[in-house]
């Protein structure tokens, strides 16, 4: 097959989750995305690189696909949670800013995920850090971290395989805060969760977060 045409059926996929359909406008979005995708697929052909790992490529292929239906069915999920909330007389809602340490590294696979992030009604991908690889997320309920957490963790699950990431499902998550090990072998304290997050007030940050907040 041809490289082009694979590259255009990644940018129909990709189109997907820009537009943040649900499965009502699925077949007809990615119908779209491979007439816009496929042109352009076809007219930069040219300057792609020489050499592809395409076994590599392949075998994240099935993650891909696992993904993708994770996030749909967390897409349909959220939808239907967010109109509850509406609706609900008693409007169930507590926002909260969720610091989430990551386990990827790459521009992409962070850009994924964050994106997955801010398309799922409920939740924002308000911030990243560079220097403590930290997505800064907000919830519209924030008294349960799990519930908010957990989806994000399967999500990055998969995005270790499908772009090949140093670290594997089963790591740790990383604390941000961690400190080198002392003389005598001890550490400072985690200061992260079960659910590998901590949380700030709602609308801030902390300090160190990088970047500056409004009105300074």
């Amino acid at each position: 097959m041809r490289r082009w045409i694979g590259v255009g059926v990644g940018l129909a996929v990709a189109w997907l989750f820009v537009r943040g359909v649900t499965p009502e406008v699925l077949v007809g979005e990615f119908l779209i995305g491979l007439a816009i995708g496929m042109p352009i697929a076809f007219a930069f052909r040219r300057f792609y690189l020489p050499e592809l790992a395409v076994g590599e490529r392949l075998r994240g292929l099935p993650y891909a696909g696992i993904y993708l239906a994770l996030f749909l069915w967390e897409l349909l999920t959220a939808n239907v949670d967010v109109a509850y909330r509406v609706l609900a007389p008693s409007m169930p809602i507590e926002p909260d800013v969720i610091e989430l340490p990551l386990r990827v590294e790459t521009d992409l696979a962070i850009t994924t995920i964050a994106n997955s992030i801010t398309l799922t009604p409920g939740t924002l991908a308000m911030d990243y850090d560079d220097e403590r690889n930290t997505l800064y997320v907000h919830a519209i309920d924030g008294r349960d971290h799990e519930s908010v957490i957990d989806p994000i963790r399967s999500w990055e699950d998969y995005a270790l395989r499908i772009f090949d990431e140093e670290r594997d499902p089963g790591d740790p998550i990383p604390d941000p805060d961690a400190v080198p090990a002392e003389a005598d072998g001890s550490t400072a304290d985690d200061g992260v969760d079960e659910a590998g997050a901590t949380s700030t007030v709602a609308g801030e940050r902390p300090a160190d977060a990088g970047g500056e907040t409004d009105g300074e």
